[in-house]
């Protein structure tokens, strides 16, 4: 392998996923302060924000699934110059994405009865339910951004969402500050303060994006062609063929998290707290993998519309050079910070030493995190979504969870165990999704 040939297109993934990974680290970093702040309330506060946070996720990212089917298919019409089926895609999936979202708030928000029946301690849940309300109402603002972002992924512009992101962060660390901890005059409201800054934080990022794009004539022109087009059963039914899959993915990935966190509860208050402290760390690189992963989409997706094989498959190859390097660095960085990166967290002993351990199994399960994200990533762009979805319900759903509960509790490796079943989940996810690659690439070149 020469590392000269592939020098343009790690520039070229870069460029795309550079203004992503930004937005993403946004993301995380607002993530981490909630839980910072969080957790320096009270142990209590910290386990259910992760409780409520880890069922939440999965409508979030069922909803963001249904929007990211929209990029290969925006990506790919992009390359061809069809201005006028880049109008329809668009009208179209703003259209579905909309009546997709308010079915899922209206679906969380019926789950929020059967949160008192997962095994959580009483404490636990108590705080946890008025926090996921608030989390299911602000799903309705954040995917409707989520719509246009991927509409302006597929076009190859991932700067707009990322300012946007990056200033709705601020005010949510703000906000956070202010009625976490209750300054200038405000209440102390603690995990409640967390979740009225995510909802009005979330409500403003609509409100920026119709900013940006009003003083920007490019995509003004844009959006103002997509308004005048029809709306289209037929492209209705392509986007969701899409994104469904993208979606249902999406989930089965996060409930063998979502199922990993029910599990920790099982153990202990300190377990769940531990988990979430080592998994709010581990996001952090997930976030930047996901980034790339998002670029290695868009350049996959211009490539395929314009039947480049040969630079599609080196572009993913380039994608996987960057995210394997970059996580085996971040893996070694938690190894080496295990016992001092926690207290960012918590000043609890117990939580401390669990999320320590498992520091040192997620700096091994990111190495495939990274790889996975990428091929499927790759896969995407090609929109080859249904087989995947079925093969991450295999790695995670069938195989990652047993093992985590065989470990935790047969084997009584604890917290530990359930993170052992996550680590096998992944690789064995990301064999399967090289092979499936692999098959469709020979198909193609």
């Amino acid at each position: 392998m020469n590392i000269l040939n592939y020098k343009p297109l790690y520039k070229k993934n870069l460029i795309h996923a550079g203004p992503v990974i930004l937005s993403q680290i946004g993301i995380v970093t607002v993530s981490l302060v909630d839980n910072m702040m969080v957790g320096h309330v009270g142990t209590t506060e910290l386990a259910a924000a992760s409780f409520a946070s880890n069922v939440f996720h999965l409508g979030l990212l069922f909803g963001m699934g249904i929007c990211i089917g929209l990029t290969p298919l925006v990506g790919k019409v992009f390359s061809q110059k069809k201005e006028a089926e880049l109008g329809e895609y668009f009208k179209n999936g703003v259209f579905i994405h909309f009546i997709s979202s308010l079915l899922i708030v209206i679906l969380m928000g019926g789950v929020s009865i059967f949160l008192n029946k997962m095994g959580q301690p009483a404490e636990v849940v108590e705080k946890a339910f008025p926090y996921y309300l608030l989390l299911v109402i602000s799903l309705l603002p954040l995917l409707f951004f989520y719509s246009f972002k991927q509409f302006l992924e597929g076009v190859g512009n991932t700067s707009i969402s990322m300012y946007i992101t990056l200033l709705s962060n601020a005010i949510n660390i703000l906000l956070n500050y202010i009625l976490i901890f209750g300054k200038l005059g405000f209440p102390a409201m603690g995990l409640m303060g967390a979740g009225w800054a995510t909802l009005i934080a979330r409500f403003c990022m609509p409100l920026l994006l119709f900013v940006f794009i009003y003083n920007n004539k490019v995509f003004l022109k844009m959006f103002l062609s997509a308004y005048r087009s029809v709306l289209n059963f037929q492209k209705m039914k392509e986007i969701l063929s899409v994104g469904i899959p993208i979606g249902l993915q999406l989930v089965v990935e996060v409930t063998t998290f979502a199922a990993g966190a029910v599990m920790m509860g099982w153990i202990g208050k300190e377990a769940l707290a531990g988990h979430q402290v080592a998994l709010s760390l581990a996001t952090v690189t997930y976030m930047i993998s996901l980034g790339i992963g998002s670029g290695t989409t868009i350049q996959v997706s211009h490539e395929y519309g314009l039947k480049n094989y040969i630079t599609l498959k080196r572009s993913i190859y380039a994608s996987l050079h960057l995210v394997v390097s970059f996580m085996a660095i971040m893996g070694l960085g938690f190894v080496l910070l295990r016992n001092q990166l926690p207290f960012l967290f918590s000043n609890d002993v117990n939580v401390i030493v669990i999320a320590a351990q498992l520091l040192v199994v997620a700096a091994l399960f990111q190495i495939f995190d990274g790889i996975q994200i990428v091929l499927l990533g790759a896969l995407r762009g090609i929109s080859d979504v249904s087989v995947p979805m079925f093969l991450a319900f295999l790695s995670y759903t069938i195989v990652g969870l047993p093992i985590s509960y065989l470990f935790a509790f047969v084997f009584n490796f604890g917290a530990v165990g359930i993170w052992i079943g996550f680590l096998l989940g992944l690789g064995l996810a990301s064999i399967l999704f090289y092979y499936r690659l692999r098959r469709l690439s020979v198909r193609y070149i």
